[in-house]
């Protein structure tokens, strides 16, 4: 996590460089100028207490981040040229070395109801990229068919681990094993969240055979990689207009299988989305994984096949 150490004030790196000891493992690093920096970590939240030199679970004493601290960290996160930023800065957020994404927040410029750029920028949250490898051995004997696999949604709320999971998939997809092939998978990154692309050049390992379309439109990528790529499996994170589906149902008809991703959290939920109901008709997906957390926060997981049946 030198990347994101490196990108604070020298003399805070040694609090920033505590969020990542063993036992605290941290998912999110939250910055607002006058207010006490807070760091998120799967056991709740933390501060810095730079007196002290600790991490600490109240936020008494806790180091209260300065506009000076901001312009710094920003300078060095982009590399000391903010203008290089803006296009990113559009859709609220960036991406640093080592595929981790920087949320912002702050005065917006517009034009016609369309963001132009960010100024004074007063909150900056850093979320820590984190490759889980593995995490889907044991999950992808269910979803394979014959030498591909079954059109898939994982489904879940928010905060699961819908996208770590989709992450492991795509590279176990492509690398081959697990009684399947290697397969040519293009992924569509439209928020850049599974490759975690840093100028274009996926930071996450997602295989040898994956492509990936990073900051693009769902829609529109999907379209684009059957266009150019001949995808055997399109991999896409957190389906939900209708324009995504319209691009789903064409993927299908060309014979290219979908792995993706979708908030619900449970089957009710997964029978109210408009758009999918078709879907559930015509038996387009022949599985869906539900994750959830287990009590020790461990991730867990139920199949059910296309006829809605749970399988395990």
């Amino acid at each position: 996590m030198e990347e994101i150490i490196n990108v604070f004030p020298s003399l805070l790196r040694p609090l920033c460089r505590a969020g990542f000891q063993s036992g605290i493992e941290a998912e999110e690093i939250r910055l607002r100028i006058g207010r006490p920096v807070m760091l998120l970590a799967r056991g709740g939240e933390y501060f810095w207490n730079q007196k002290k030199n600790i991490l600490q679970r109240n936020r008494e004493q806790g180091y209260i981040w300065k506009e000076a601290d901001m312009k710094e960290t920003l300078s060095r996160m982009s590399q000391y040229s903010m203008y290089a930023l803006e296009e990113e800065l559009r859709n609220g957020f960036f991406t640093i070395q080592g595929g981790h994404r920087i949320g912002v927040a702050g005065r917006t410029v517009c034009d016609q109801g369309r963001i132009l750029s960010f100024r004074n920028i007063c909150s900056l949250n850093i979320r820590v990229a984190r490759q889980k490898k593995g995490c889907a051995d044991q999950l992808l004997p269910w979803l394979i068919e014959k030498d591909c696999i079954y059109n898939t949604l994982l489904l879940s709320p928010p905060g699961i681990g819908k996208t770590t999971m989709l992450r492991d998939c795509i590279r176990l997809l492509s690398e081959g094993g697990k009684g399947i092939a290697g397969k040519k998978v293009g992924v569509v990154d439209e928020r850049s969240e599974i490759a975690a692309s840093f100028f274009g050049v996926p930071q996450n390992d997602l295989g040898d055979r994956t492509d990936v379309l990073d900051a693009c439109p769902k829609a529109e990528g999907m379209r684009i990689l059957l266009r150019s790529m001949s995808p055997q499996i399109i991999a896409v994170d957190e389906l939900g207009s209708r324009e995504d589906y319209l691009a789903v149902e064409e993927a299908l008809h060309c014979g290219c299988r979908i792995l993706g991703t979708m908030h619900a959290q449970d089957m009710e939920e997964l029978h109210e989305k408009i758009y999918l109901s078709e879907w559930l008709d015509k038996r387009y997906f022949g599985r869906f994984v539900f994750l959830s957390l287990g009590q020790r926060g461990e991730r867990e997981f139920m199949v059910y096949d296309g006829r809605m049946q749970r399988l395990c």
